[in-house]
């Protein structure tokens, strides 16, 4: 496993004190998955919980309500899975990647219109890549309406959407609670981590799911 990172360019961690840091899973109650890591100085400690924001594009002139959750490891499939019922029964699907990229690009690949249930299918066959693999995300957007769920290469959970209630109701039936002082791990020093076996099941995953053409959209960036 490779860490992605300013602490280790890009290479297998040799520094003792570097490995120790990046084999901790567990701070406190919260579990991590393998895709990421705070960095050694542990600017922010990963904790569970979920806030609320605005995302604002000024030059679109535009600005939609959006909820950011961190979900511990043992339950974020499923509040991920559950999460995206509210969008309806056909979506959008933005698969995300950055493993042939430097820095923080990556590239957003599109398919229009999959029924829901199929593509929580395809996510629970590749379920290990999506929760473990700091290159991979993948993106869900609404036909009915202007919703989008994230599930982004930090293990984040990103909804926008003009009213996030039932996604709140999701995220509160799962034990996850608002704390709206919470910060993120992406805003404090992060490494990513990868693996040369999910760069082939990435592509697995794009057959799969059908995607092609790169898309962007808003609020894509990181939080």
């Amino acid at each position: 496993m490779a860490f992605l990172g300013p602490e280790t360019q890009g290479a297998n961690v040799t520094d003792k004190s570097l490995a120790e840091h990046l084999r901790v899973e567990r701070y406190g109650d919260f579990w991590l998955t393998d895709a990421v890591r705070p960095a050694q100085s542990l600017q922010v400690v990963p904790r569970e919980g979920y806030r609320l924001d605005t995302y604002r594009d000024a030059k679109a002139n535009f600005e939609v309500p959006v909820l950011v959750a961190s979900v511990s490891r043992e339950k974020l499939f499923d509040v991920f899975l559950d999460l995206l019922d509210p969008l309806g029964e056909v979506v959008d699907v933005v698969l995300e990647t950055s493993h042939d990229s430097a820095g923080n690009e990556h590239q957003d690949l599109f398919r229009e219109a999959m029924d829901l249930p199929v593509l929580k299918s395809h996510c629970c066959d590749f379920e290990d890549l999506l929760l473990n693999d700091g290159c991979t995300g993948i993106a869900l957007m609404s036909t009915e309406g202007p919703m989008e769920v994230q599930f982004d290469e930090h293990k984040l959970l990103v909804i926008y959407a003009p009213n996030l209630k039932p996604f709140e109701a999701v995220l509160l039936e799962h034990r996850v609670h608002r704390k709206d002082k919470m910060k993120l791990l992406t805003e404090g020093e992060h490494l990513h981590s990868t693996e040369p076996a999910h760069r082939e099941h990435f592509d697995q995953l794009c057959y799969r799911m059908g995607v092609g053409q790169a898309f962007e959209r808003v609020g894509s960036g990181d939080w």
